[in-house]
């Protein structure tokens, strides 16, 4: 829901960018630069007193798909169409779509990556690890390498192997469950994010468990244990970052901390522990 504040910048950002979009036909003596109201309510199939309240700061309670037609009709960036929707409390129908797809990781994470020595992977949209270094590799036994599956979630719910390797394995799957959650719920018109989904809820009975649970967090740093079988238990604070000029992409980086450092616990752990 829309607040006083929220409408009021609403309806000032709707009234500048109106005044900045060229007119179809320019000429004549007109006493507003940019587009008259009218014509804006024209471009977007949209009533001009609509338009009128919008800008006056007014209730209008827009629906998405009107505001998607005004964001074409202004003639709105990515970010100037995303900030526009913020302001008006609703989601973008569209949201994504316009994303292209890639297949390679971007530029910016793969650089990052190439330069430095403690384990470090990059996720996509729908968290398969898109590139990563030869350490985080060799520490993630059964998930990166040649020939593997690359989905974060699928190792962490469906490999045996990670339970092996997180000693902590629930906590920590369900915490994984509730960071992906929160992507999840931007994306919901994304088929490959929807795609892994489907498949855990086939695949793994504890998913749709966890899944079920309905929990959602944003992604977290913090020490995390690992139980190597060649190095034994390794520490590492896990530090994640997104890249500006790809948002929905992920770049993780893990690095060496004391061994003696107590492992992170979720708050789902503490909650738990606090009832007993």
């Amino acid at each position: 829901m829309q607040t006083s504040e929220q409408q009021r910048l609403l309806g000032q950002f709707i009234r500048a960018h109106r005044e900045r979009v060229r007119p179809d036909t320019p000429g004549g003596r007109r006493r507003t630069p940019g587009l008259r109201r009218e014509e804006l309510a024209d471009r977007a199939g949209i009533g001009t007193t609509w338009c009128a309240w919008i800008e006056q700061g007014r209730d209008v309670n827009a629906s998405p798909h009107t505001l998607a037609r005004l964001a074409v009709a202004l003639e709105l960036t990515r970010a100037e169409r995303a900030y526009m929707f913020e302001l008006a409390g609703r989601r973008d129908p569209d949201a994504g779509a316009e994303e292209v797809a890639v297949v390679d990781a971007p530029f910016s994470i793969r650089a990052v990556i190439e330069t430095v020595a403690q384990p470090a992977y990059g996720l996509d949209r729908a968290w398969n690890a898109c590139c990563w270094n030869t350490a985080a590799e060799r520490l993630f036994v059964g998930w990166l390498g040649a020939g593997r599956q690359k989905n974060l979630l699928r190792y962490v719910f469906t490999e045996p192997s990670a339970r092996d390797l997180l000693p902590d394995w629930e906590d920590r799957a369900r915490r994984l469950l509730a960071e992906f959650r929160a992507d999840y719920g931007r994306r919901l018109t994304d088929p490959a994010t929807k795609a892994i989904v489907d498949q855990l809820h086939r695949e793994s009975p504890a998913f749709a468990e966890a899944w079920q649970r309905q929990a959602v967090a944003e992604r977290e740093g913090g020490l995390r244990g690992f139980n190597h079988p060649e190095d034994g238990l390794l520490h590492f604070r896990q530090l994640t970052f997104s890249p500006a000029d790809r948002p929905d992409y992920k770049l993780v980086l893990l690095h060496p901390a004391d061994r003696n450092a107590p492992v992170s616990r979720s708050p789902h752990a503490s909650r738990r522990e606090g009832r007993q």
